[in-house]
């Protein structure tokens, strides 16, 4: 059914604009019976959205983002059905969100000498128990009028080659990849489309690349169709998801769009078995 899989989605557990509950709520609305909940470097909104998902008879995949660095882009890779009570991999997300903190401090360093003077109080103030990053900081400088929309906060500092962007530590793609693989999870390829750089998924598969977010938003027809070829020679799961975050990022992103078949999930589970026995 229309809107009935959903796997890409933040809560605030990460850089969402919803607590996990109020995204199942959310979900349920729109018709969404199985949705992934894919915090950045967290898997701490898993326990309510898996709580309130009992209530509107919601099936909760257990997932995480983890976002890469390659030359000269971003890459994210995203993990689906990982063991993610695991105490080492507990261990990981808090190292991987430790590094995000001291990060903030450093950009809103930056962001001062620049003269937009912030404090990583009040960036965290946004955050709260979230995972900091980057869009927390744009809407810090929305709140102290610095600038207008989350898009303009990227487009004048905080984009890659931005002036107040400071390089963390990231894994790389490949690193992300073992680290899933590790969790019994399934580690898939996030919007392709937004980083270019197609020409690294065939060494991404010798390493364990188990499927290409296909389905996305931000994805033309002609991309859908170019990775689900991908996906057929390189027998991998075509993905998708909405990448909801909320209005606050000023991308139109709507829970349970685009259409991404039940059979996807099928797919994506049935692999998962198979890693898991691997």
């Amino acid at each position: 059914m229309p809107g009935g899989v959903d796997l890409h989605s933040h809560t605030t557990a990460s850089d969402g604009a919803r607590s996990p509950r109020e995204l199942v709520r959310l979900a349920a609305k729109h018709g969404v019976r199985v949705l992934a909940v894919t915090d950045h470097d967290s898997t701490s909104g898993l326990p309510e959205a898996i709580d309130e998902a009992a209530h509107h008879g919601i099936e909760i995949v257990p997932g995480l983002e983890i976002n890469c660095d390659v030359p000269g882009a971003e890459i994210h890779v995203l993990g689906y059905c990982v063991d993610w009570r695991a105490e080492w991999f507990e261990a990981f997300l808090a190292g991987q969100r430790a590094e995000r903190t001291a990060r903030v401090h450093r950009i809103v360093e930056r962001l001062t000498e620049l003269g937009v003077p912030l404090t990583a109080e009040e960036v965290f103030a946004i955050c709260k128990e979230g995972s900091p990053g980057r869009p927390h900081v744009a809407q810090a400088m929305i709140k102290r009028g610095y600038v207008k929309s989350v898009r303009e906060a990227f487009d004048r500092y905080l984009r890659a080659d931005g002036p107040a962007n400071v390089p963390r530590r990231r894994l790389t793609p490949i690193e992300a990849v073992a680290v899933i693989r590790r969790a019994h999870g399934v580690p898939v390829l996030a919007h392709p489309g937004l980083a270019d750089r197609d020409a690294l998924i065939p060494e991404l598969v010798q390493a364990g690349l188990a499927g290409i977010e296909t389905y996305y938003p931000e994805h033309s027809a002609g991309q859908i169709e170019a990775y689900r070829a991908l996906c057929r020679t390189h027998d991998l799961v075509a993905t998708g998801g909405s990448d909801y975050h909320g209005p606050h990022t000023g991308r139109a992103s709507t829970l349970g769009s685009p259409h991404v078949p039940l059979s996807v999930w099928h797919e994506l589970r049935a692999r998962a078995e198979r890693l898991e026995r691997a």
